[in-house]
């Protein structure tokens, strides 16, 4: 298996030519001159269409990228190039570019972040025991190609497109892809995590697998958004209003107090503050952080319109913070850390003070991270997420398939009994 890893992951990309004949609805390999630059793989689509695989952003116009990506802090150029250019995701942490770009002439239409992969880390919809069981069937589960964001449980748009065609473009080359790369250099599977429901719903019309998972977000879902914190509280039950107004206080009562900074606003000093408590809450739970310093820095210099640090203080120095990301309309929460331990400081840090700055600056939802049902008593609701699945392999595609049809049930069973047990009063449950 480590032979088959490491040679798919040196081999040069090439350029590789793909016609789509509409009538068949196949492609076709064309052979390519020797002087192509080796790098990119190119696909003509049709007639006016040309799809392009890079390992590169660099082969793609930021201001294009961005142009689909829209106000999606996670599929921003900056965000993705801070990524790969700090070495958080990279080749050399398992995580090679494959970046799918569907082309009208000069113009970009269509765009899927996609890497090759030799583990599972860093993905937060869990496929490790697919992969045991796959080498144990004597099948090698790694290489396989992955469409998310690096770190990133967030649900956002992976087919980067502006029609219901552009996207099924992308599928059908995706699918395309993982299939030929199956052939020539053992890649086992696509998979694509965190994709909106429509798109789920449009990678299963062609032939992927969905799974389901649940997270907790947080609405500002009163008419025009919640006058105040107090107005949120009032819809909850009392002893769930009770229990967060008692959380609060012990951190009042500690002396500490909070500011929120935008990316414009934080200093190297705060960085290295961050970082430090970033790398503390990953060493305490026995793992290594994904994420460096000079990663957190760059978001802040290069899309500071988008960053939230939270910065907790006590006595003028910090104590703790939590880095969040946000569009117009969502606030993301990311990473948190602390420096001394305070009674309900988690809580304040990463939740009620993020759910303030929603209701300060009528931002309409909060996704407050993977997992986390204690998040339910705090306010925030389940809701359904999605990834689509495509194994090469048929009777083990087949027995996930079994699996995640079982799976399905259990997840709807689990959103019924969170939603019976809402932490809002009867009258202002949806």
């Amino acid at each position: 298996m480590e032979g088959a890893i490491s040679s798919c992951l040196r081999r040069p990309l090439g350029l590789t030519i793909y016609r789509i004949i509409p009538e068949w609805g196949v492609f076709r390999r064309l052979p390519i001159g020797l002087a192509q630059r080796p790098k990119r793989e190119k696909f003509y689509m049709a007639p006016q269409f040309e799809l392009k695989i890079t390992d590169s952003l660099n082969d793609i116009p930021a201001t294009a990228w961005n142009a689909l990506a829209g106000d999606d802090p996670f599929l921003r150029y900056e965000f993705l190039a801070a990524m790969h250019e700090t070495g958080c995701a990279s080749k050399e942490t398992g995580w090679l570019p494959q970046f799918v770009t569907l082309w009208e002439g000069s113009v970009l239409r269509g765009a899927m972040p996609l890497y090759l992969k030799n583990h599972s880390y860093g993905e937060y919809v869990f496929d490790w025991t697919w992969a045991n069981a796959y080498q144990r069937s004597g099948y090698a589960y790694y290489p396989k190609l992955l469409s998310a964001i690096p770190f990133s449980p967030v649900t956002g748009r992976r087919l980067m497109a502006e029609n219901a065609a552009h996207r099924a473009l992308l599928i059908t080359a995706v699918l395309k892809l993982a299939k030929d790369r199956n052939a020539e250099s053992g890649v086992s599977s696509f998979h694509c995590l965190f994709p909106p429901e429509q798109e789920a719903l449009e990678m299963e019309r062609a032939g992927m697998t969905l799974r389901q998972g649940i997270q907790f977000h947080w609405s500002n879902r009163a008419n025009g958004g919640y006058e105040s914190f107090d107005a949120f509280l009032k819809e909850m039950s009392h002893d769930k209003r009770k229990k967060i107004r008692q959380e609060r206080s012990r951190v009042r009562v500690a002396g500490v107090h909070f500011q929120w900074l935008s990316g414009r606003e934080v200093t190297n000093e705060h960085w290295r503050f961050f970082a430090g408590c970033y790398n503390k809450t990953y060493r305490e739970h026995g793992s290594l952080p994904y994420l460096n310093l000079e990663f957190f820095a760059r978001l802040g210099r290069s899309m500071p319109e988008n960053v939230l640090l939270i910065l907790a203080l006590r006595e003028g120095r910090p104590v703790a913070a939590a880095l969040n990301l946000h569009s117009a309309r969502v606030l993301y929460g990311r990473y948190w850390g602390a420096a001394e331990f305070v009674p309900g400081l988690h809580f304040e840090t990463c939740y009620y003070q993020a759910i303030e700055y929603c209701i300060e600056n009528g931002i309409t939802l909060f996704e407050g991270g993977a997992q986390g049902e204690h998040k339910l008593a705090r306010g925030f609701l389940p809701v359904r997420t999605w990834s689509a699945h495509w194994l090469a392999q048929p009777v083990f595609a087949a027995a996930v398939g079994r699996y995640l049809e079982g799976e399905a049930q259990d997840v709807d069973r689990y959103l019924n009994k969170l939603n019976g047990n809402s932490p809002f009063r009867k009258e202002f449950r949806e």
